[in-house]
């Protein structure tokens, strides 16, 4: 828990410093020169009001989140260029004509910004393919995670979405978790619900939950109870601590690590038929050394968004949060495989990865 105050911390620290340093960055434009003329103070003022004005604004149209990503991207890159541009004129020996660090800053974070925008609002498919000894043939998984309805699609962009993981024929569909969110409406929820009751996998479309799933407030609408039942209406199986055995497959969807107490893997795998492919539905990549432990075969997880923005995207693992970021390894006989989720939460950006449906081919090794 510690590591998120002093999150906390270094983002109040840095949102003051920043403020003054943009402030004073923001006011060697010569739009400000010439409305405050010689009057450094005025200039100070003028280039600290529109700083305000920007961050309401972005404030007004995204949300407090993003004006923070935006406004901190663009104290790094004021930063950034300020330097490489002083090093640049001393080389030259002389200075640039223009405010060649404002202008490189703004449109650097303009590009990348923007660049991240359709990384995170625009979905791609990616591919694994897997083997097992065990004998079930070919296997096909649509996997997805952290649609958080109504961020950065609603109900008609799930169903779509839906629609084109479906074009794949998947045998077995999995939702990872935070399949809804805070702000999800009840309108929204239930039209999503009624989407995945039209499809018809062979082996059904399984569903754990995420941390998002039961909700933190009590006004999105609904309960966690309205949304087990809408689930179930739709034909998806809800897993929560439990298991269960379809075909040549157990399915095992366990509870969030945040809505603790939940049980130990070895518990929910202590009865588990050995000879079918056991597939567990973890939301957080979190308990890797006990699930690699166990008869499990694929953990599939979400809940890390990829590591969201570049170059902290790998700051879970460095500080212990998560077992892996995004990806796929194999540890002890079990493969593990995280997503960088179909959607997204707060922030409505993703430098560092790209929203994403996956499709995993398991097969036996001949």
């Amino acid at each position: 828990m510690w590591i998120w105050y002093a999150l906390l911390i270094f983002l109040i620290v840095s949102m003051l410093s920043g403020g003054l340093y943009l402030t004073v960055a923001m006011s060697r434009f010569r739009l400000f020169r010439r409305i405050a003329g010689d009057k450094l103070r005025k200039r100070y003022a003028v280039s600290f009001v529109s700083v305000l004005a920007l961050f309401a604004a972005l404030t007004f149209t995204m949300n407090m989140m993003n004006s923070i990503i935006v406004f901190l991207h663009l104290v790094a890159a004021f930063l950034i260029f300020g330097i490489l541009f002083r090093v640049a004129a001393k080389l030259r020996k002389k200075e640039f004509p223009f405010y060649a660090q404002g202008w490189s800053a703004l449109l650097s974070v303009t590009v990348y910004l923007a660049a991240g925008w359709f990384l995170c609002h625009h979905v791609r498919q990616t591919n694994y393919t897997l083997a097992t000894e065990k004998p079930i043939g070919s296997l096909r998984i649509a996997l997805f995670a952290d649609s958080h309805i109504g961020t950065t699609f609603d109900a008609d962009g799930m169903a779509r979405h839906i629609d084109t993981m479906m074009r794949q024929a998947p045998d077995l569909v999995v939702i990872a978790g935070d399949f809804v969110d805070d702000g999800t409406s009840r309108r929204d929820m239930l039209r999503a619900c009624e989407a995945l009751g039209k499809i018809r996998p062979k082996y059904g479309v399984w569903f754990a939950f995420g941390n998002h799933d039961q909700g933190y407030y009590r006004n999105r609408g609904f309960s966690v109870t309205d949304l087990v039942r809408a689930l179930e209406e739709n034909n998806v199986n809800v897993l929560g601590d439990k298991t269960a055995e379809i075909g040549p497959l157990c399915l095992v969807g366990r509870l969030d690590v945040s809505r603790s107490p939940r049980k130990e893997i070895s518990e929910l795998l202590a009865s588990a038929p050995t000879d079918k492919y056991i597939v567990v539905i973890d939301h957080e990549p979190t308990d890797y050394e006990k699930e690699s432990q166990t008869a499990a075969d694929l953990v599939l997880s979400g809940h890390t968004h990829g590591g969201q923005l570049f170059p902290i995207n790998r700051a879970g693992e460095w500080f212990g949060l998560n077992d892996r970021t995004y990806g796929c390894e194999k540890r002890s006989g079990t493969e593990f495989i995280v997503t960088s989720g179909i959607s997204d939460w707060a922030v409505k950006f993703k430098t560092g990865t790209q929203s994403e449906y996956v499709i995993i081919d398991v097969k036996t090794a001949r």
